[in-house]
């Protein structure tokens, strides 16, 4: 894959993220909406016009390659060994989950009852596991991609359907910061697959958001849980009551 394609790429990546569509573009770069988008099928953006696009983003050029940067060589899932060696130390899997989170060495020891000297025996951990690259200076650097999951049932889910799941429910959502929505309805086929498919969009989309943050200060950044679920599904009580 070309380096102008890459770029193209992420720049379409981080304009869904945004929900910025080609006709928001062509009005800003006074454009009919045709040709914005032969100009990104063909991959043919002169650098003026990419400038003006990232101006609409609040980015710049090197915020994009430092995306790409970010994005490479990265990692979608662990063996069952690996998750299994997270989950076997609390204190282990908190510096892998912070890792994920773009913290720095620093933001780990200030904030956790961690020791420098245990921080960096954790961070060489997952430099072996293939998580991390750990820089000189103690500097990390992720290797985990946008679509990285946790293997279906492995010991990481599990770890969380018995230990996280219910106290991150416990909740009224009722917050500023937060929100719960339930439905209940009947679907079809089709529909449900649409549904899906937008759920896995929203995924996309909270991890391209989760790298394009990593760069703000740790005080302008907090933990987010995000709970997604739909499935063929009736009330055990009113399904024992079928004929």
């Amino acid at each position: 894959m070309s380096g102008t394609t890459i770029l193209i790429n992420t720049l379409k990546k981080v304009l869904r993220s945004r929900g910025i569509t080609y006709a928001d573009i062509s009005k800003h770069l006074e454009l009919s909406e045709a040709s914005i988008k032969r100009m990104f099928s063909l991959e043919h953006i002169t650098l003026e016009r990419l400038d003006s696009i990232c101006a609409m983003l609040e980015l710049d050029i090197l915020d994009l390659i430092r995306i790409i940067d970010l994005e490479q060589e990265k990692i979608t899932n662990l063996s069952l060994e690996q998750e299994k060696e997270l989950v076997s130390d609390k204190k282990f899997l908190l510096v892998a989950i912070c890792v994920h989170n773009y913290w720095s060495f620093s933001e780990i020891v200030e904030n956790y009852s961690i020791t420098e000297t245990e921080c960096i025996k954790y961070l060489a951990r997952l430099d072996r596991l293939g998580i991390i690259q750990l820089l000189p200076n103690n500097k990390i650097r992720s290797m985990i991609a946008h679509d990285f999951q946790w293997l279906p049932d492995g010991p990481i889910e599990k770890f969380f359907e018995h230990e996280v799941k219910n106290e991150f429910m416990n909740s009224k959502f009722n917050s500023s910061d937060e929100f719960r929505i339930y439905l209940t309805g009947m679907l079809s086929k089709k529909s449900m697959d649409i549904i899906k498919n937008n759920l896995k969009a929203i995924a996309r989309q909270y991890s391209e958001l989760q790298t394009e943050d990593s760069g703000l200060p740790i005080d302008s950044r907090y933990n987010a849980g995000l709970l997604m679920a739909i499935r063929p599904w009736e009330f055990s009580a009113f399904s024992m009551l079928k004929r």
